[in-house]
């Protein structure tokens, strides 16, 4: 009977104990400030890197973008570029959605919008 009681106790503690143990922490990604050229229109929403080599197309996920160009490019005609510093992550592009790029940029956040463009952008 005490060698019963005992395994109880110890079966108990193993449980206990490694009920309390700490699960790992899922991996967060942190968002990417993403510098470039974006430019809206009727048919457009992309965004081009300052290195020119890739162009998004852009979801705006923050719904500030959209309206901060619209302030910015008030009288002028649509699809202006302007210069762009946004958070966000890239995504591939969904091809049912008739998007011209492989990938999108997710924007999270406007960090910066202007149409003056940094010398290492244009």
């Amino acid at each position: 009977m005490k060698l019963f009681k005992l395994l109880f106790l110890l079966g108990f503690l193993v449980l206990s104990i490694s009920a309390c143990k700490e699960k790992p922490k899922e991996k967060v990604s942190q968002p990417i400030i993403y510098k470039g050229i974006y430019s809206f229109g009727p048919e457009e929403k992309s965004f081009k890197d300052c290195n020119g080599v890739t162009t998004f197309w852009v979801v705006d996920s923050s719904n500030k973008l959209e309206l901060q160009y619209s302030n910015l490019i008030v009288a002028e005609v649509s699809n202006t570029p302007v210069y762009v510093e946004v958070t966000g992550e890239k995504v591939p592009s969904v091809k049912q959605d008739n998007v011209p790029f492989d990938s999108t940029l997710v924007v999270y956040k406007v960090v910066k919008i202007t149409k003056e463009f940094p010398a290492n952008c244009k």
